[in-house]
């Protein structure tokens, strides 16, 4: 049985006294990749040099909602540079719309179509935070299909209800599950998880952050720990662990295009 783990920040300083500990780790609890996220592009040589150290770790390389301060007007040209650059990049992000504790609405979303534009134009996926902006969000993905095209992509660390949940499945997109949804007052997170198709479901940690049920005590997330998120939600759906795996490998070899042997190993 062979895990995906579709959002990661080993890049972290908590991660810099033992990444190679970490990486054993994933090994032995049977995650065959992961996909490294992205704040902002100035971490881009950092993620670089871990995805070229760990060769099972992809890359993502945009800017996050929270980090506005780093907009400038030629970020979506150099995330597009960077992005073509290298390889191992499969995605963009993480992007997306944070509205928590936001006073700069117009900006992110002025921000979010910039970097929606780069994937259509590299025909790459997107790797999405929505926080608080579900239905923003869904509103400035309609405007730039109609204007653009569609994008596909994965709502990250997914939160919402099952209502939007299916708005943005309507709109063509995955839906990936961290230790949130372990945690016993994410009612309507499970819900969600239980709602969605088998061909578009993915698990992740987000880690350093939202350490799962058994190992909340644990302060540091780590990309071992998705089995733990893989089991709850294998559970939710009534389905085994293997079929969980089988499934969610296989929807991350599709949307990332990882290496096709994933899948073969997925199923062994």
């Amino acid at each position: 049985m062979r895990l995906v783990d579709t959002h990661v920040h080993i890049n972290f300083d908590s991660f810099d006294v033992d990444r190679d500990e970490i990486a054993a780790a994933w090994r032995e609890a049977g995650i065959a990749h992961l996909v490294h996220s992205c704040v902002e592009p100035a971490e881009f040589p950092k993620i670089q040099s871990i995805a070229k150290r760990y060769p099972e770790v992809s890359m993502a390389v945009g800017l996050h909602p929270l980090d506005m301060d780093k907009w400038t007007e030629t970020i979506a040209m150099d995330i597009a540079q960077l992005a073509a650059s290298e390889p191992k990049v499969v995605a963009i992000g993480e992007m997306g719309l944070d509205f928590f504790k936001a006073d700069d609405r117009e900006l992110q979303k002025r921000a979010f179509t910039e970097q929606l534009k780069v994937a259509r134009d590299l025909d790459l996926p997107v790797i999405i935070h929505c926080r608080d902006a579900a239905a923003e969000m869904a509103n400035v993905l309609i405007d730039f299909f109609e204007n653009h095209g569609s994008v596909n992509g994965v709502m990250h660390c997914w939160t919402g209800n099952p209502e939007e949940t299916q708005q943005f499945l309507d709109l063509g997109f995955f839906v990936s599950f961290s230790g949130i949804v372990t945690f016993k007052s994410a009612s309507q997170v499970k819900a969600s998880a239980q709602m969605v198709p088998s061909d578009r479901i993915l698990v992740e940690t987000d880690c350093p952050f939202l350490s799962p049920v058994p190992k909340r005590k644990e302060k540091r997330n780590q990309p071992a720990f998705v089995r733990h998120v893989a089991e709850c939600v294998a559970e939710l759906r009534g389905v085994s662990l293997e079929t969980l795996a089988m499934q969610t490998t296989r929807n991350a070899q599709r949307l990332f295009r990882l290496p096709s042997e994933l899948v073969s190993e997925a199923s062994g």
